[in-house]
């Protein structure tokens, strides 16, 4: 859960900026967030959602 949470508010952020700086449209943004319902929604939610963990995971475990 707290990935999840993690990955809107990054999320939220980056459509923010791209709205006031990257001339992207409010339109836009409200397109790209009715896509993210209805893949939340289709049967291909639960690849997205591993495959997201892995990354998070892989990023995670990189030593610097």
């Amino acid at each position: 859960m707290a990935v999840s949470v993690s990955a809107v508010v990054l999320l939220a952020i980056i459509t923010f900026l791209l709205i006031k700086k990257g001339g992207l449209n409010a339109g836009h943004a409200v397109v790209c967030t009715l896509l993210g319902f209805y893949l939340a929604s289709s049967s291909i939610a639960p690849t997205i959602s591993q495959a997201t963990t892995s990354l998070v995971r892989m990023i995670g475990g990189i030593k610097f």
